[in-house]
């Protein structure tokens, strides 16, 4: 991916909403949304494949596990020998090392610069790591954007993004709703003229460019290949959660859409003690009742083991 808004326990009917655009070069085979196993082995993945070095931008596990990976732009430090980013995905996804250590082999593997989301909701767990930094951070319950620079920079595209789904959020009363008004702000090719730019070692026309949401570079064949939503609705006392992506055509045309829903997902952690915090500001009609967060208590926790990053 090259953008991604995240809200965890934000809505009480929608607690978790990813929006997530992936730019990519209009001539790197890969495939659409559906269920594949990894060559490597472990669970099936929903997501798209990538089908030059046979990772991901984005997938998910019946198991309860979430990741996206985004590149971070810094042309002069940018090795052409390194190993493919979609490949951190499917390793996440896998889970077969403990967190500390994943993030340790990882961080020192070679990767040119990237942004990692990953979530364990069996383990009601959720991080933001790059080898930029020299530790993941662990996320709690928010709004949170990244593209190609660290978590919740104020790039003008990254913060109209979280914009968008706060908005959706607060004036969306169906899944229908909430995922046209997602797709309309991943659609934006439109930014204002005294914008202020971040500076990645780009040119300020390609910087400009690359500012929107929506990309299209014709000239170079690259741009936003697809757009891919996850919201889970609590229905009743259970989550049901939607996976959409819209591809698209190099001129920008909707090529296809294509849908997954998977009942009871994400699963509940496991902890017997924790009790679960009421959400806050959520405005009802009803009795005012109590609803599991997704993500462990801060209290609950065990301490987390820290690692260094290269």
């Amino acid at each position: 991916m090259c953008l991604i808004a995240l809200a965890i326990d934000q809505s009480r009917r929608f607690p978790l909403v990813v929006a997530a655009n992936r730019d990519e070069f209009f001539n790197r085979p890969s495939a659409r949304l559906t269920w594949w196993t990894p060559d490597s082995g472990g669970p099936a993945i929903l997501g798209g494949r990538d089908l030059v070095a046979g990772g991901t931008w984005l997938g998910l596990t019946a198991q309860g596990r979430l990741a996206m990976v985004t590149n971070v732009r810094d042309p002069s430090r940018v090795d052409p020998e390194a190993p493919s980013r979609g490949q951190i995905v499917p390793q996440w996804l896998h889970g077969a090392e403990p967190t500390d250590r994943f993030w340790m082999r990882t961080a020192l593997s070679g990767y040119n610069g990237f942004n990692l989301i990953a979530a364990d909701f069996q383990r009601g767990e959720c991080f933001w790591a790059s080898n930029t930094q020299a530790h993941p951070r662990r996320l709690e319950r928010g709004t949170y954007g990244v593209s190609n620079a660290s978590l919740d920079s104020a790039w003008p595209k990254t913060s109209a993004l979280k914009l968008g789904l706060r908005t959706a959020l607060d004036e969306s009363d169906s899944v229908d709703a909430l995922a046209g008004a997602l797709f309309t702000a991943l659609g934006d090719r439109q930014i204002a003229a005294d914008t202020e730019l971040p500076a990645t070692g780009v040119s300020i026309e390609l910087e400009r460019a690359l500012s929107a949401a929506f990309i299209r570079l014709p000239e170079r064949q690259y741009g936003t290949r697809c757009s891919t939503l996850v919201i889970s609705e609590r229905v009743g006392r259970h989550l049901i959660t939607h996976v959409m992506e819209r591809s698209y055509t190099a001129s920008g045309a909707i090529a296809l859409l294509r849908q997954a829903t998977l009942k009871h997902w994400p699963p509940r952690y496991s902890d017997a003690k924790a009790r679960a915090p009421v959400e806050a500001g959520v405005v009802s009609d009803g009795p005012r009742t109590r609803v599991r967060s997704l993500l462990k208590p801060a209290s609950t926790r065990r301490r987390t083991v820290r690692c260094d990053a290269a």
